[in-house]
C-alpha cells in the first residue's frame, strides 16, 4: 500500500462515518485526497466515496479550499498577453429549461474592448444538458483550441474572446466525468471546477459565475480569492447561469481587490427590458430524450436546443431583437459595469445595444 492509499484510507475513515459521527479533514489532506484520484493512485471506488462522504457531511471552507487547489494543480495555466481578463464560467452541466444566451457574451465583450474568454465541457451530470460547447459548436466555432491558441484569440484585437474546453485545460479532472456520472448527485468538484482559471490577464482576472441558491454567493467568494480572481461577480441567473431574469429584480453579488464581497439589486425594468419570460424560452416542436432511470437530466434534445441557441445568438449579435438580444444586453451590461468601464449600468447597456445594433459584435466572430 503506498502513501495515497494509506492517506485516502485515513481520511475516508474519517469523513464516511454517519452525518453524526464524521469528521473534517484539513485543506491539505483534501488536496492531497483529490490530487492522488486525479493520478489514479487510489481505487475508484474508494475515489467515489470520498466524493460522496464529503458531499453527505457537506464540505467544510478548508475542505472545498483543499479540492480546488488539486483542480488547480492539473489545470493547464496561460497568461494571455493582455492587461485584463474576464472569465465567465457559466453551469458546466448546462441549460435544460432554456435556450442559453451566455456562449455569445464573451462575443459581445469583446467588441467593447474587454478581452474574455468562457469554458465548460461537453455534457456532465447532474443535468447533462446543452453547454457552451454544444452551443458554439453548433455555430461552427472554435471549441478545442489549446488554452495557448485560446490566450492568443484573447490578445487578437480582431477576435478578442475565445473558448477553452476542461478536455483541453484540465484533461485529468476531465477524465472523472464518468465517475461524476456514476455518482448522480451534485458533488464538490461541481462547485470548484468553474474556478480553475485557465486563462490569466496580466494584471486582473475577473471571475463571473452564476449561482441559484442562497449558501452559494459566500461560497464562490470565498473559493474566487483563494483562486486569486482580483474580483467576481456572482449573478443570481436563470438555471444558476451568469444571465439575470429578464422578468424580475433579483440580487447579485461581487467583491473587487479581493475584498468581502457585497449584495447589490438589479432590475431589468431599469435597462429598459421589458420580457415576459425569465428566459430565452425553448422554441415549440424541439424534439425530447429521455434518461431511463433519470429524473433529473436534460429531457430535450441536446444538439437540437443548441443549433436553436445558436441561430438565437447570431441573430442577437447582428441586432435582431428578443430575448436573447436582452439576455446579452443584461448579463453584458452587468460585466461592464462591474469591471469599471462604465459608470452606470444604464450606460453600460448602451453601451452593449450600440456593439449589437451596429454589426460590430457580428464581426468578432470571425
Amino acid at each position: 500500500m503506498n502513501d495515497s492509499q494509506h492517506l485516502m484510507r485515513s481520511i475516508l475513515q474519517r469523513i464516511a462515518t454517519g452525518p453524526e459521527l464524521s469528521k473534517s479533514i484539513s485543506c491539505e489532506e483534501a488536496r492531497l485526497g483529490m490530487r492522488a484520484i486525479f493520478e489514479g493512485e487510489v481505487d475508484p471506488v474508494q475515489a467515489g466515496v470520498f466524493l460522496i462522504a464529503l458531499r453527505m457531511k457537506r464540505e467544510t471552507d478548508d475542505e472545498q479550499r483543499g479540492v480546488l487547489e488539486a483542480v488547480r494543480e492539473v489545470t493547464d495555466h496561460v497568461v494571455a498577453d493582455v492587461p485584463e481578463v474576464v472569465d465567465i464560467a457559466d453551469p458546466y452541466d448546462g441549460y435544460n429549461r432554456c435556450l442559453p444566451a451566455a456562449p455569445f457574451l464573451p462575443v459581445v465583450l469583446a467588441a467593447c474592448g474587454v478581452p474574455t474568454v468562457s469554458h465548460g465541457l461537453d455534457s456532465v451530470g447532474p443535468k447533462f444538458g446543452v453547454t457552451h460547447r454544444h452551443v458554439l459548436e453548433a455555430a461552427q466555432l472554435p471549441v478545442d483550441l489549446t488554452p495557448a491558441e485560446a490566450a492568443a484569440r484573447l490578445a487578437n484585437r480582431a477576435i478578442g474572446w475565445s473558448y477553452v474546453d476542461q478536455s483541453r485545460f484540465a484533461p485529468k479532472l476531465h477524465a472523472l466525468t464518468g465517475l461524476r456520472e456514476t455518482i448522480v448527485k451534485r458533488q464538490v468538484l461541481t462547485t470548484v471546477e468553474v474556478l480553475a482559471r485557465p486563462i490569466h490577464g496580466q494584471q486582473k482576472t475577473h471571475l463571473v459565475t452564476g449561482y441559484v441558491h442562497k449558501p452559494y454567493p459566500r461560497i464562490y467568494a470565498l473559493l474566487a480569492r483563494h483562486a486569486g480572481f482580483n474580483s467576481a461577480l456572482l449573478v443570481h441567473g436563470t438555471e444558476g447561469g451568469v444571465v439575470p431574469s429578464l422578468r424580475q429584480a433579483g440580487i447579485c453579488y461581487n467583491y473587487h481587490r479581493m475584498s468581502e464581497e457585497q449584495p447589490f439589486e438589479i432590475d431589468p425594468e431599469t435597462l429598459d427590458i421589458e420580457q415576459s419570460v425569465r428566459a430565452v424560452p425553448l422554441p415549440d416542436g424541439l424534439p425530447t430524450i429521455s434518461r431511463p432511470g433519470d429524473d433529473i437530466a436534460v429531457t430535450v434534445d441536446v444538439k437540437a436546443t443548441a443549433k436553436a441557441a445558436a441561430k438565437a445568438g447570431l441573430a442577437a449579435l447582428q441586432g435582431h431583437r428578443g430575448p436573447t438580444y436582452d439576455s446579452l444586453v443584461f448579463g453584458g451590461a452587468l460585466i461592464l459595469w462591474h469591471i469599471g468601464r462604465e459608470g452606470t449600468l444604464t450606460a453600460a447597456a448602451n453601451r452593449i445595444r450600440a456593439a449589437l445594433d451596429t454589426g460590430v459584435a457580428s464581426e468578432h466572430l470571425r
